[in-house]
C-alpha cells in the first residue's frame, strides 16, 4: 500500500516540476513562490519535526537546532568555496555555480527518499497513520518538485539536468517506501538529518532564491507569491495534523 501511495507522490512531484517549467515568463514570481515554499517547509514542517525527533540537548541547546545552524553554515561554506574556485578559473564575480544547484537538488532527492521511508513506516504502524502521512507527503511533494527544478535551473544548469533531477526526486519516495519494508531508521537519526537539511534549505531560500526573485522585479506580486508559498505549506501541515 505504501508503494502504491508513493506513486501519487511521484505524479505530484512531476506536476510541481512541470508547473515550474510552464511559468518561466514570470520567473520572478516562480522564484518568489519557491522561496515561500522552502521557508514554509523549513519553519512549519522540517524544524518542528526535527526537534521532536531529536530532542536531546547539547550544552543547553536542542541537538536539532545545532544541526540546523550547522546545515546553514555548511551550505554557505560550500557555496563560497565553489564560487572561489570558479573565480580562480576566470569566472565573473556573482556568476552562479552550477554545482551548488545540483548539490541542493540532490539534497531534495534525499529528502524525498526519507519521505518515502516515513510513508512506509507509517503504514507499518496502522492504516490510519499511513493515510495521514500520505496526505502530507503527496501534497508537499508538489513543492519538492517545484523547488527541485527551480533550484537546478537557477544556478545555470541545463534544462536536461533539471529534468533528470526532477525525475530522481519523483522516483525517490517510491524507493524509500520500498526500503521501509527492509529496515527502519532510528528516530533520533532522522530528526538530526531533518535539522541539518532544514538549515541548508533555509540558506538557499534566504541567501539565493528570494534575493534573486526581487533583483530585477521588486514587485508586490512577488511578495504575495512568497506569502502564498508559506500559506500553502501551513495548509498542508494543518490538513495532515502536523
Amino acid at each position: 500500500m505504501a508503494v502504491v501511495v508513493a506513486l501519487g507522490a511521484f505524479l505530484m512531484t512531476l506536476f510541481g516540476g512541470w508547473t515550474a517549467q510552464r511559468v518561466t515568463d514570470r520567473r520572478h514570481l516562480v522564484l518568489g513562490l519557491a522561496g515561500g515554499l522552502m521557508l514554509g517547509v523549513v519553519g512549519l514542517d522540517l524544524l518542528p519535526e526535527a526537534i521532536d525527533a531529536a530532542g536531546e540537548t547539547v550544552f543547553g541547546v536542542p541537538q536539532a537546532l545545532l544541526l540546523f545552524v550547522g546545515g546553514f553554515l555548511f551550505a554557505h561554506v560550500v557555496e563560497r568555496l565553489l564560487a572561489t574556485r570558479r573565480a580562480a578559473h576566470g569566472a565573473e564575480a556573482g556568476d552562479r555555480v552550477p554545482q551548488v544547484g545540483l548539490t541542493a537538488a540532490a539534497a531534495m532527492v534525499l529528502h524525498s527518499l526519507m519521505d518515502g521511508v516515513a510513508l512506509g513506516a507509517a503504514f507499518q504502524v496502522s492504516g490510519g497513520m499511513g493515510a495521514t502521512v500520505a496526505i502530507a507527503v503527496i501534497t508537499h511533494d508538489f513543492a519538492d518538485g517545484f523547488n527541485t527544478y527551480t533550484i537546478t535551473t537557477l544556478y545555470g544548469n541545463a534544462r536536461r539536468k533539471a529534468i533528470a533531477m526532477l525525475l530522481a526526486d519523483a522516483v525517490a519516495p517510491i524507493v524509500g517506501a520500498g526500503l521501509a519494508t527492509l529496515f527502519t531508521l532510528p528516530e533520533e537519526l532522522l530528526g538530526s538529518y531533518l535539522g541539518f537539511f532544514g538549515g541548508a534549505l533555509l540558506y538557499l531560500a534566504a541567501a539565493e532564491i528570494l534575493p534573486e526573485a526581487h533583483h530585477e522585479h521588486p514587485a508586490r506580486t512577488t511578495l504575495l507569491c512568497t506569502a502564498a508559498g508559506v500559506a500553502f505549506i501551513w495548509l498542508v501541515v494543518g490538513l495532515s495534523g502536523g
